[in-house]
């Protein structure tokens, strides 16, 4: 069933991404719905970072439109190269989870968190430090404001990169790899923790992920990439995905079987 045009805050079409001459994928088209969990997933090598790089503006489309549909608006944002100007109001608005979290060793987790809030708002420090502790409070990590990164578990490293990419409130937030190298109870945390913050927020999430327990866990809707077809090759609710999908790469894929496996 098409998406009511109302509920949809991203929309991308025709998008092909490629590194100079190199195409990742090829012409693919998809929308995601305002409040939804949104997983792009697939196997190694198959452009998922590449498309969340292009999502939020670190690379530009080789073709294609990526459009961004926020309520306050006057008109759709592009982020694509016809979008130029649209860039910096985009950005304001989105929030990013970077693979390793990409937090600043040499700062608390209050200073990370609150950086944001003094590069981009006119607030007074007592309110920085109010909203700060506020987002590490949603991660659960307020009592560990003013110790640093290293000081800290791999999964509370992402809790607390969470947090900062929640700073500026932005109305869709994108993770990459959130479960990497966590263990399944860490990654089951994050898991719960991703869910709670969709349904008492509302907020918008694009993850990528190849770790299958959590993308049955989170996604409401998800597309799978495969290298070789450069492209999407599925789109829907994991589960039916897994469950009544007629093809060969999505089999493989959700039920991890070689290719060995389906021929015999």
């Amino acid at each position: 069933m098409a998406a009511d045009p109302l509920d949809i805050v991203i929309s991308v079409r025709d998008m092909t991404c490629a590194y100079g001459e190199r195409v990742i994928v090829r012409d693919v088209s998809f929308d995601v719905r305002r409040g939804e969990i949104f997983v792009i997933l697939g196997g190694s090598g198959c452009g998922k970072s590449t498309v969340l790089k292009h999502l939020i503006g670190l690379y530009r489309p080789a073709a294609g439109t990526v459009t961004y549909h926020f309520p306050e608006s006057e008109r759709p944002l592009r982020m694509d190269i016809e979008g130029g100007a649209d860039r910096e109001a985009i950005l304001r608005r989105i929030g990013v989870m970077y693979q390793g979290g990409a937090l600043f060793g040499s700062m608390t987790l209050l200073e990370n968190v609150r950086l944001p809030l003094e590069e981009f708002t006119d607030l007074p420090p007592s309110a920085r430090d109010f909203v700060a502790r506020m987002k590490l409070s949603l991660v659960g990590l307020e009592e560990f404001r003013d110790h640093l990164p290293s000081e800290l578990s791999g999964g509370m490293q992402k809790r607390a990169a969470i947090a900062r990419a929640m700073a500026l409130d932005p109305e869709v937030l994108f993770l990459d790899e959130p479960s990497a190298g966590l263990d399944p109870i860490t990654s089951a945390g994050l898991d719960e923790l991703i869910q709670s913050l969709s349904r008492s927020l509302g907020m918008t999430f694009v993850v990528v992920s190849h770790e299958l327990p959590s993308i049955f866990a989170i996604a409401d809707t998800a597309i799978m990439l495969d290298k070789t077809a450069q492209g999407i090759v599925a789109q829907g609710n994991p589960a039916d995905l897994r469950d009544s999908s007629d093809n060969p790469l999505v089999r493989r894929f959700f039920h991890r079987e070689t290719a060995g496996a389906e021929a015999s």
